[in-house]
Parts: C-alpha cells; structure tokens; sequence
C-alpha cells in the first residue's frame, strides 16, 4: 500500500478553501495520442523498470514508467566509480547498463504488465540497424504504448555514438524506429548542440511523434588532492536541480518552434513548482528522475500536490498551463 502519510493532508485539505475541490481538477493528459491519467512519468535511467519504487507505492500512479534504457545485447556498463555527487546534483557514467532486449522482454515488461503500468520503452544503440531491431522486437507488446529512442546518452565509450549531437544521424536513426514501431516514437534529445531545434525538426520530419527534452549534460569533476577525474569514465552525464534551468529553456525552445509537437519535460524536477514551470514552458508530460533517488516518493507525491496546487488556483485542467508564459 502506499505510503499516504508521505503526502501532507494539510496541502490538500487547504485547497478547498479558497479555490476549488480538489476531486474536480484534471490531470489527465495526451502524449502524441496516449492517454495518460496525470503528466508524472519516471525519467529513464532512474528508475529501472519500476520494481524496485513499487515497494514504496504502486507505480502505476503515475501517468507512464519510462524505463531505463534497453540495448540489442546485454551491457555490463562503465567500469566504477560511476557516480559522483556535485553541489546540486549528480554526475553518472553508466554506461548503459541493461540485460539485453531477449531478458528485458522475458522478465521486466512481463511485470509491468501485470501491474497494469503503461509504459515507454526507452531503447539505444551503437547502430542505425540496432535501434531498428529493438524497435522491432518491442512490435505488439501490450504494456508498451510508447518508446523513447535515446540519441543522447552522454555516458557511453565513444562519443561519436551521441547521434543526437547530428541532425543527420539523428534523423536516420529515428526514421528506422519509425519504420518498425506500432506506437508513438519519442526522440530524447541533449542541450549539448549549438541548436536544439534544427534536431528536434530533424527528428520530427523523420517521424518521431515527440520530444524529451532534456537528457543529461556532459561534465566533470576532478578531485582536487589526487588530481583523478571522480568517473573512470572522466565524463558524466550531470543531471538533477543545477540543469533545470536549461531544460526549461530548451523545451520553450522547441514548443515555440514546434508549437503541434507533444514533449515531455526532464531535467532536475523535484516539487511541483517545477512540474508547472516545465509545463508553462510547453511540456505535455514531465519525468521525474534523480529526486527519486534522495526521496523514493518523489513520484507519488508530485502527482497529488499537482492536483492541490491547480484547485487551489480555481484550475481544472493542467492542460490550460500549457505554453502559458507571460511576456
């Protein structure tokens, strides 16, 4: 059972007092046609496939699970250390780590099934032709109402396979997805370009049905006695509070060059302050990542503050904040 004592009766209880109950707010939203009962999906990478989270409270309260990413063949990751905190965030280098699509799909997705999750495949590859035959595999899978094509994982071996940092590569890779999926195609895109929206348009003319915006930002961080790089991959992907600004502006970005395209807002969410920044900005969902990690209930909790927050406003939807910033 969930563990409601998490969530402050008080914040919900003051929402009927000087706007509207909060039983007549509306979260549900729709993802490049998926309907999903609220905006709060997980972020992948941050929450594997849900088992774990789903001792602290029933994940399918969220709107979708993202999981992490999922390559053609098992990936035992970067070597450690692969985590390294920083003054308002993280930094990881992963690697990609996952079982393989063959063990995904044998042991993962059957569970999320059965506990009725809706969920968005996040897939990657080192090639054009593996995102296309995890596309393909991933083809009538019940549970499966999306995927997400990772172009833009900053934490792997070989930076040229950061296909998101090329709207060419980009493209080619989200046209073979396309090709092969029977449900909407999300590209993840990184603010580590010089323009955001030439890949996003790219993207989109390939045929991914939207956005996440954004993935982690390369950084670094040097121990100042030893002088060793904190990763032993050097590089990480810096992710949490410090990069929300960026992700906010990219999202604006993209929604006022694309204003028809569906997004889903990541990068550094923690209160519900933030779902409604990224929301304002032109997100139709918004994922929540590292935050699970300091606090497991993140998810849960932002789902029900979501809904006082907008009853005590006197809004009923969450859609009427969409795109909604005041010059």
């Amino acid at each position: 059972m969930p563990d409601v004592r998490r969530i402050d009766p008080n914040v919900v209880d003051t929402a009927r007092d000087t706007g509207i109950p909060v039983d007549d707010v509306e979260l549900a939203v729709e993802l490049a046609g998926i309907a999903l009962d609220n905006p709060i999906t997980t972020a992948s990478g941050c929450f594997a496939s849900g088992a774990e989270i789903d001792r602290f409270y029933d994940v399918t309260e969220l709107g979708a699970v993202v999981v992490k990413s999922i390559t053609l063949e098992p990936r035992e990751g970067l070597p450690t250390p692969r985590m390294a905190e920083t003054p308002s965030g993280m930094l990881n280098a992963i690697g990609l780590q996952n079982p393989g699509i063959d063990a995904w799909l044998e042991r993962d997705l059957p569970w999320l099934q059965g506990r009725g999750a809706k969920v968005i495949a996040s897939l990657a590859g080192k090639s054009v032709e593996e995102y296309r035959e995890v596309a393909r595999r991933l083809r009538g899978r019940g549970a499966v109402v999306g995927l997400e094509v990772n172009l833009s994982c900053p934490n792997v071996e070989h930076r040229g396979l950061v296909f998101a940092c090329s709207p060419d590569q980009s493209a080619q890779v989200v046209a073979a997805v396309a090709e092969e999926a029977d449900v909407p195609v999300f590209a993840k895109l990184t603010s580590d370009v010089t323009d955001i929206v030439t890949v996003a348009r790219s993207v989109t003319d390939a045929g991914a049905d939207g956005l996440t915006l954004i993935n982690t930002l390369l950084g670094m961080s040097i121990d100042p006695e030893t002088g060793r790089p904190r990763l032993s991959n050097v590089y990480g992907g810096l992710s949490g509070p410090a990069i929300r600004p960026v992700a906010v502006r990219n999202v604006h970005q993209v929604a006022t060059a694309l204003p028809d395209v569906p997004i889903i807002g990541c990068g550094g969410v923690r209160t519900v302050a933030d779902v409604v920044e990224f929301t304002r900005a032109g997100a139709t969902a918004v994922a929540v990542g590292t935050s699970t990690f300091v606090d497991p209930f993140v998810g849960q909790t932002l789902v029900a503050e979501l809904r006082s927050w907008l009853a005590r406003r006197g809004i009923r939807t969450i859609t009427e904040l969409r795109g909604k910033v005041v010059a």
